[in-house]
This record gives C-alpha cells, sequence and structure tokens, in this order.
C-alpha cells in the first residue's frame, strides 16, 4: 500500500447525525451521514477503503462542520479528491458545487450546466452516490416540480439542510 492509498477518519457529531469524514493525504475522499459502523462497511464494500481513526480528521473538519450548521459558514473550504467519482458523475457534482448557498437547481438544469441536457437521470444518480455528503451539496438539487426529492433515503435531512440555508425568515 502507498502513501497514497492510507485512509484516516473521523466522526463529528451534527444535528443531523454523526457525520464520518475519510481523508488520504489532506483531502477528503468521503463523507457520510449516518452510523459510523455503517459508513465504515459501505466505504470499505464499493472503494475498498479501510480507514484507521484519527482525531485530527474531525479536529480538521469538525470546525467547518459546527459553522455550517450553526449557519455561519456557507462554503466549505476543504480540498476534495474525486478518485471515487467518474466520468459526467463528477462533472455533474462539480456543477452540484455552483449552487448557491441557500437557493436550489433541478436535476434538468445540472445537466444542462454540466452540458448535458438529456442527463437529468444521470444527475440524479450522481447526487445519490455522492462520496461527499453535504460538503458538495446535492442536497440544492431537486426535482423539476419544486419538490426536494429524495436524499440517500432521508428525505427530512435533506429538508433539515434546505431548511438551514433559507434561515429563520423561511416560512415567515
Amino acid at each position: 500500500m502507498s502513501p497514497r492509498d492510507e485512509y484516516r477518519s473521523g466522526t463529528v457529531d451534527s444535528p443531523i447525525g454523526d457525520i464520518t469524514v475519510v481523508m488520504a493525504d489532506d483531502a477528503v475522499v468521503a463523507v457520510r451521514v449516518g452510523d459510523p459502523a455503517i459508513a465504515h462497511e459501505q466505504l470499505a464494500r464499493e472503494h475498498a477503503v479501510v480507514a484507521a481513526d484519527d482525531d485530527a480528521v474531525s479536529a480538521l473538519v469538525g470546525p467547518q462542520l459546527d459553522d455550517y450548521f450553526a449557519g455561519a459558514l456557507q462554503e466549505f473550504d476543504l480540498p476534495l479528491d474525486w478518485r471515487f467519482v467518474t466520468g459526467f458523475a463528477r462533472e455533474a457534482l462539480q456543477t452540484v458545487c455552483e449552487i448557491p448557498y441557500g437557493e436550489t437547481a433541478g436535476y434538468g438544469e445540472i445537466a444542462a450546466r454540466a452540458g448535458r441536457p438529456r442527463a437529468a437521470r444521470a444527475v440524479g444518480s450522481a447526487c445519490r452516490r455522492t462520496p461527499f455528503s453535504v460538503i458538495v451539496p446535492v442536497h440544492r438539487v431537486v426535482r423539476s416540480d419544486g419538490s426536494i426529492g429524495d436524499y440517500g433515503g432521508s428525505e427530512h435531512i435533506k429538508a433539515f439542510l434546505l431548511d438551514l440555508e433559507r434561515g429563520p425568515s423561511f416560512g415567515a
């Protein structure tokens, strides 16, 4: 195993549950919401990633996640390693990163911005499979009818994140 393939992980408590962050070198390779044991199992199964616990990962990422959930951070400043995302899925997710905080865009709109206007379903698949939950704001991508759609099986988390970004005046 080369140093490039050594993975480290940390877990951060958040209002939406535990967030497991995995890094290689100094870049984030995966962010998963939910039970850390399940996150580690999925990463091992999907990408052959076995990550050693490292408090330095939580110390690096935790403050940004805390600030985001406090409404004080609108854009993460973390280096991302896109090794687990290729082709159009990568283009789609990088386009998702351009959606401003507090705003949404449709799957078709993201497909068009990414250069494939008829690939709305592929955008949906990319969002569903993103290795970067929360950090890459796939929660900002909504259905063409304006409904929020799914978020990795947790529509309530997507609703929470959208409401968080809309701020306290939303619904007032």
